[in-house]
């Protein structure tokens, strides 16, 4: 499978190395997978505030380095690319940030955000052919640029706002759409408008897209593959229907179970851990809230078994299971 976007045994760490352990975040930890740049996907890396989500997307972009690992476009690490192939990388790499509100300078037009592209990667030779791909853009969004250009950020709705930049990352031709959190922010109502440009984005333009979010119940409805992130460290990866349906490592099944109910006569929640704080663990990070912990479970890291075909799982209730060959957790995404 030729690789466009990698990540290999990638580890974030904030914070000095040489101070106390306390003082020291691991925000990513040893993490392998690719995007293939065979086939576009929609692929979830999911999981509770301060998993390591939006880390590893800062990584993948090139925004911040890791501290040890390769992360590599193209077959190329970050860290040894030219300014030319930087630039290259920042226009097929396009970010969607989880608040629309900050990307925009409230001085400045909203048409500001979707001229900027197209000078900075000279996308148009001429202000008529500029506008038109501006336009373009905007009504493969669902936007009307007649009631959207001319008016300050202030003017228009959160729901607009977010796609304007769905738009603005679609004008650069990309190859790879980092999605944060990109509905968090706006009212369920308008929730289905973007995912589906997403979708769009994907089906009909070959897009790979990234999405990052607590939110199962939408990485459910618009995802292929998921990643389950704990502390740092993918737990769960697999097809989406497997892994939400039916999860088999107790974290993703305390995620799973904290997704609302529409039939509120039935139980919310069935799946509860408590923090077990007096005992850390050197293995498994997951065992001082796992009720399912065995003794290797905290003096070990438990490899990627496989349960069933097309998921892994790191957790040593599956050690009587086949182990995964490499460290790569997309391998069994499907090709």
């Amino acid at each position: 499978m030729a690789k466009l976007l990698s990540v290999q045994n990638v580890s974030k760490i904030f914070g000095n190395e040489g101070l106390r352990k306390k003082d020291v975040t691991v925000a990513v930890d040893d993490v392998t997978f690719s995007i293939a740049d065979d086939r576009p996907t929609i692929t979830a890396i999911a999981g509770e505030s301060g998993s390591g989500k939006t880390t590893l997307a800062l990584l993948l972009m090139g925004q911040i380095p890791p501290n040890s690992g390769t992360v590599s476009y193209r077959g190329k690490d970050l860290a040894h690319m030219t300014r030319d192939e930087k630039t290259i990388l920042t226009r097929e790499l396009q970010p969607i940030y989880q608040d629309p509100y900050a990307a925009y300078n409230p001085f400045y037009r909203v048409d500001h955000v979707l001229q900027m592209p197209i000078k900075r990667f000279g996308l148009a030779k001429t202000k008529e052919e500029s506008r038109l791909l501006i336009e373009d853009a905007m009504e493969k969004v669902g936007l009307r640029p007649a009631e959207t250009l001319g008016r300050y950020p202030h003017q228009l709705s959160g729901g607009q706002k977010q796609r304007l930049m769905v738009a603005r990352a679609l004008l650069c031709q990309p190859k790879v759409v980092m999605a944060d959190e990109p509905v968090s922010m706006v009212d369920a109502s308008l929730r289905a408008t973007i995912l589906s440009s997403l979708r769009k984005l994907n089906q009909d333009f070959g897009i790979s897209i990234l999405y990052i979010t607590h939110d199962l119940t939408t990485a459910y409805q618009i995802c292929e593959n998921i990643l389950i992130m704990y502390a740092g460290s993918v737990v769960e990866a697999g097809s989406v229907d497997q892994v939400i349906r039916n999860p088999k490592h107790p974290y993703t099944q305390l995620l799973v179970s904290s997704i609302p109910l529409p039939d509120k006569n039935k139980r919310w929640g069935g799946v509860e851990f408590e923090e077990i704080q007096l005992r850390k663990s050197s293995g498994c990070k997951f065992a001082p809230r796992c009720p399912a912990a065995m003794h290797e479970c905290w003096s070990q890291r438990p490899a990627f078994y496989l349960p069933d075909e097309g998921r892994t799982v790191a957790c040593f209730l599956y050690k009587d299971q086949p182990t995964l060959d490499s460290s790569d957790v997309s391998q069994i995404f499907p090709t």
